[in-house]
């Protein structure tokens, strides 16, 4: 070494040591300012609590506007979620939702009674309006209760027709609630009120909380024709599909107190179900599902598509993954992730707001998922899908069952019960199914050049050059997976070398990789996706081709539609740009809109799977009647129209 490069590596190391500790300034940067959103959209009146959509919720100090039902026969409601199919659950006709509450209706009918119930906020004020529809039956009450929630610091008091928000996190701050209608009776905290009345309830400050019934309701419908008629403008003949879309998000979005975070979970009758913490709240994020709704909400509410993106990326087991699901009180899958979607999602959502230190906040966290998978699931120069054992946590259920074995590993593919692992057989020693898998494949090439990208926008040069590299030699390994005669890409065992012949929509997405040629891509479409005895027919896509046995079991992932089967198929035709491959995509799109029209059209679901014959959300027990992935369908045809890019 001579003494001129002696001399150099003083200032090289200096350089490497500015340039780590530059990197470490732009992460801690981008916390602040992540930290900073969060308590930003934290704030005012919404439906935040997860436990009841008719429950209204002031942050930050928790003051709460609670709203149960009791009928003529005295049954007593007071948990309301839209879409519940227990036997007697009131049933919610979901109406408008705005993100941040300023405009909130739904309709409740239980028990004889049809309430309808409107909100309107803007800061401190709160105007709900609970009118009876007609054929509600009489006799019926509304109790109206004053709460606080979630150790704010804040208590209520109840006076005449009048209850008191005091808060210590502000002592000038005084919210008052004042009751209008035919007020039967009262107690601490509690109004009872007649159903057969319209009822208004007005929240604001000391002082601003008497108005007139008609001022009330002109406040209302003031923000309703506000926020309605703006999207109604801005969508055109797309406002169904984005009204869909936004509608059901809107009322998923919540506020956990367990994490103090706003998030917006798949549905509120599955945070429930996974809550081991009732009385703070309770959530549950599952991997690529949050992800999909974090990109439908970069639409047009960048705050909310943020949050979401982190918080699932946040995730992130001490393993290196993001797990399938995670949820309050470290509960997490520690044993399995789930389709890597996270860098399309972000990748999006940074293409339109071009913010870096969105970036700089998921980077880190992004490239040790992109070389866990590498690490954890390579077999044969492909990946195959898995579940390893751990040390529990929590010992709550899923950190035992199907761990290590071939349940756990179709549990990290998304598509559980899919007929195409039906008798794959399971390696226990690699913790994999022994099946390289296309989807899954394709879905990591995917990664990897997007990743690649964020890395050139980071300045991360040589990590650019390694997931280029480690892409390139994925995608030539894909390759070995297409069938010429057939015109298709095909899952191979790793233990026989043979083509499964088992399929799913999930073979198209070498075209996310980029791996098929333009000639090969416009092959597969036409032999497979448009061929009716396979995928194609009046409602698209099914999970299982039409052709396959299992396709007539109609539950779950074998023979219903899913909607991001639809969305990440058309987002790899997305990647070709021919006429015959164009007039697919713009095909898939118009019936994947029509798909979800047809229920939300008609009674304001939207469902987590459909019937492939009929197109019906309602006619299984297993399609959560409001997952806010359904809407998938819709977003769709908004990127088709023009409405993302």
């Amino acid at each position: 070494m001579n003494k001129y490069f002696k001399s150099l590596l003083p200032i090289l190391a200096a350089i490497i040591a500015s340039c780590a500790q530059n990197a470490e300034i732009d992460k801690v940067t981008a916390q602040r300012n992540y930290e900073s959103m969060q308590r930003s959209i934290a704030q005012g009146w919404n439906t935040w609590d997860t436990r009841s959509v008719l429950r209204h919720v002031l942050l930050p100090c928790g003051a709460a506007i609670d709203l149960n039902l009791a009928s003529a026969d005295g049954k007593r409601e007071s948990r309301f979620f839209i879409g519940n199919r227990a036997e007697g659950a009131p049933r919610m006709r979901p109406g408008a939702h705005s993100y941040d509450g300023y405009y909130t209706d739904v309709t409740a009918e239980w028990n004889g009674l049809v309430l309808r119930v409107e909100s309107a906020a803007d800061s401190l004020k709160n105007i709900i309006i609970i009118t009876p529809q007609q054929g509600s039956a009489r006799g019926g009450k509304v109790i109206v209760s004053a709460l606080t929630l979630w150790d704010r610091a804040t208590w209520a008091e109840t006076k005449d027709d009048r209850f008191i928000f005091k808060t210590m996190m502000d002592s000038t701050l005084k919210i008052v609630g004042k009751v209008s209608g035919k007020i039967i009776g009262s107690k601490r905290d509690e109004f009872v009120l007649s159903a057969d009345n319209e009822i208004i309830i007005v929240c604001n400050r000391v002082g601003d909380e008497n108005i007139s019934a008609e001022e009330a309701r002109a406040f209302v419908d003031k923000h309703y024709n506000s926020f309605v008629n703006k999207n109604r403008e801005k969508y055109g003949d797309c406002y169904d599909e984005y009204n869909a879309m936004q509608n059901v998000l809107g009322w998923d979005n919540i506020f956990d107190p367990t994490i103090r975070r706003v998030i917006t979970p798949v549905s509120r009758i599955w945070n429930v179900g996974w809550s081991n913490s009732p009385e703070l709240g309770g959530f549950v994020l599952f991997c690529w599902d949050t992800y999909f709704a974090s990109m439908m909400l970069s639409t047009d509410n960048k705050e909310l598509a943020y949050a979401n993106a982190v918080e699932i990326t946040r995730g992130i087991t001490e393993q290196g993954f993001v797990p399938n699901f995670y949820t309050e009180s470290d509960y997490k899958s520690r044993d399995r992730s789930q389709p890597p979607v996270g860098t399309l999602a972000v990748w999006n959502i940074y293409r339109k707001y071009g913010e870096k230190w969105f970036l700089e906040l998921l980077y880190g966290d992004l490239l040790r998922w992109n070389r866990w998978w590498d690490a954890n699931r390579r077999t044969d120069g492909l990946l195959c899908w898995g579940s390893a054992p751990f040390e529990p946590i929590t010992y709550r259920w899923w950190e035992f069952d199907g761990v290590n074995e071939t349940e756990g590993g179709a549990l990290e593919s998304g598509l559980d019960n899919s007929q195409m692992y039906d008798s794959i057989p399971f390696n226990k020693e690699t913790h994999q199914q022994m099946l390289n898998d296309v989807g899954l494949s394709s879905l990591y090439i995917m990664d990897c050049n997007l990743l690649a990208k964020i890395a050139d926008e980071l300045g991360q040069k040589s990590d650019a050059a390694e997931l280029r590299k480690r892409g390139g030699e994925y995608a030539e390994n894909l390759k070995k997976l297409w069938d010429g005669n057939r015109s298709f890409y095909y899952n191979k065992r790793t233990d026989t070398k043979e083509f499964s012949d088992r399929i799913s929509p999930t073979n198209f997405y070498p075209l996310l990789a980029n791996v098929p040629t333009v000639e090969q891509a416009e092959a597969m479409l036409q032999k497979h996706l448009l061929n009716p005895e396979e995928f194609w027919g009046d409602w698209v896509i099914p999970a299982t081709p039409r052709n396959d046995p299992a396709f007539a079991d109609n539950t779950y992932w074998r023979g219903r539609i899913w909607a991001p089967l639809n969305f990440l198929v058309y987002m790899g035709i997305r990647n070709y740009d021919a006429p015959a491959v164009n007039e697919v995509r713009g095909q898939l799109a118009e019936k994947s809109r029509d798909l979800l029209l047809k229920s939300w059209l008609t009674d304001g679901y939207v469902f987590e799977n459909y019937n492939s014959t009929t197109g019906q959300g309602d006619d299984v027990r297993n399609s959560d009647k409001f997952y806010h992935w359904g809407a998938l369908l819709g977003f769709i045809n908004l990127i088709e129209k023009g409405f993302y890019y």
